[in-house]
């Protein structure tokens, strides 16, 4: 048996996936230039989700997705900006977590979370200088090239 890869999207994951994938349907009062099933065919929504864990797997751009496997990149990030627009991911993670919590069990009394999102002002105080700054000169008592005064007049006619 081959070895999957991180951003491999199994058959067992798709089944649980797909239902939460919106089906593609043209809008109802909306006029139309082309006719029904005219232009291109939309994308295998499979292909899609695969090219999205992909990117967000591996740390790829958008742009960088292989097109021979997915398909234009360009499709796959508005499908991607499409379904976070209509909370697929959101319901995806909820289902995540509630079939997480049916195998393991998550302890729900105990759960904590850190919000500390701004530097602590005082800090320096606390823990010292940086020991990547020893040795180093902040406050030098003669600048190099200028000169130790400041005259009275700043540029003054000769002539």
């Amino acid at each position: 048996m081959k070895a999957l890869k991180s951003w491999t999207v199994s058959d067992e994951l798709w089944e649980k996936v797909a239902p939460l994938i919106p089906k593609q349907e043209r809008k109802k009062g909306l006029k139309y230039m082309r006719r029904p099933g005219g232009g291109r065919k939309p994308i295998d929504p499979r292909k899609v989700f695969e090219g999205i864990v992909y990117v967000l797997r591996t740390g790829c751009q958008w742009k960088a997705l292989p097109e021979e496997r997915f398909g234009s990149a360009s499709s796959i990030h508005k499908y991607f900006l499409e379904w976070k627009r209509q909370g697929v991911f959101v319901r995806l993670w909820r289902k995540g977590l509630a079939e997480y919590d049916d195998l393991e069990g998550i302890a729900w009394s105990w759960q904590s979370i850190d919000g500390a999102m701004v530097k602590a002002p005082l800090a320096l105080e606390a823990v010292g200088p940086n020991p990547t700054d020893r040795g180093k000169k902040w406050e030098q008592t003669k600048r190099a090239r200028r000169r130790e005064w400041n005259p009275a007049v700043i540029s003054r006619e000769r002539g």
